[in-house]
């Protein structure tokens, strides 16, 4: 039995590779069997994952890069009910700080060897898959704004820079929205849909979210004059999103969004689209965590 190690060598501006390097040297030491496989483009991560999956030779497979890149091994993943692992070596790393694996990747590498897996919720958009947030508003303005940061700065340094960059041009989104049957039509601030907690390398986006526990979290912050965007910030930065006044927060099944000249973060990839139906996979994923 081997482990399977995908490796996005685009992830963290080459940090991936490096990792895998490492890595290798570690297992080659421990006599520890393993095949390393490199993506090379976008999707090729959930076709590699998809065939190792089948594989029952292949004791778990382990996504090395960021959080695209376990996105997209996780989407080859999910009910196969063969384990999987993650090596963060990306820029941002957010879904790792919701199941608890550790930063540092030789640490999360013993993490894997030493844990079993459990079953983790999953979720769609329009029938494509998502793992940790998904959503329109001020955060894909901070993402649109932090693609070309992130060639110079790993973790939240990109992230917070385009923050600050995106309030000057902030536009509201204005949409209908409904979620499991009931309206919430309007002009928001941030309209998040999440699986985990965190965007942006950090930002705690819903604080409260469990990927056990089978629902979705809604989460819905009012628009405010631009002015007073940043007033907002410092209580974001330390978890208190859900405390606002302007935020509301449920736990749903299903979400529906549309509006005009939309844009939504699908795990830190952003796409243009008119309408979104957001749906929960409990247990979808064997997630070592």
């Amino acid at each position: 039995m081997r482990y399977a190690l995908i490796v996005n060598p685009a992830a963290g501006n080459g940090f991936a590779v490096q990792t895998a390097g490492k890595l290798k040297a570690v297992m080659d030491e421990k006599r520890i069997e393993y095949e390393i496989r490199m993506t090379e483009g976008p999707g090729h991560g959930s076709e590699i994952a998809a065939e190792l999956a089948r594989d029952p030779q292949v004791r778990a497979v382990i996504a090395v890069g960021g959080d695209g890149t376990v996105s997209e091994v996780a989407s080859g993943m999910i009910h196969t009910r063969k384990p999987m692992g993650i090596i963060p070596a990306g820029t941002g790393n957010d879904f790792i700080k919701t199941v608890r694996i550790p930063k540092d990747p030789l640490q999360a590498f013993s993490f894997i060897m030493d844990r079993p897996a459990k079953a983790v919720d999953t979720a769609t958009i329009n029938g494509d898959f998502f793992l940790n947030v998904s959503g329109t508003g001020f955060d894909v303005q901070v993402l649109e704004c932090a693609e070309e940061k992130k060639k110079k700065y790993r973790g939240l340094t990109p992230y917070l820079l385009g923050l600050l960059q995106a309030i000057s041009g902030f536009v509201p989104v204005n949409v209908q929205l409904n979620y499991d049957g009931t309206d919430a039509d309007g002009e928001y601030l941030i309209c998040a849909i999440a699986n985990g907690r965190y965007i942006g390398g950090g930002i705690p986006i819903c604080p409260v979210a469990d990927v056990e526990d089978g629902k979705l979290n809604l989460v819905l912050v009012r628009s405010v004059p631009r002015w007073k965007i940043p007033f907002y910030l410092p209580g974001l930065m330390m978890s208190r999103i859900l405390r606002f006044g302007i935020t509301k927060h449920v736990k749903v099944s299903r979400v529906k969004i549309s509006g005009k000249g939309l844009k939504f973060n699908i795990d830190g990839e952003i796409r243009p689209m008119k309408e979104a139906v957001f749906e929960i996979s409990p247990k979808s994923l064997e997630l070592i965590c």
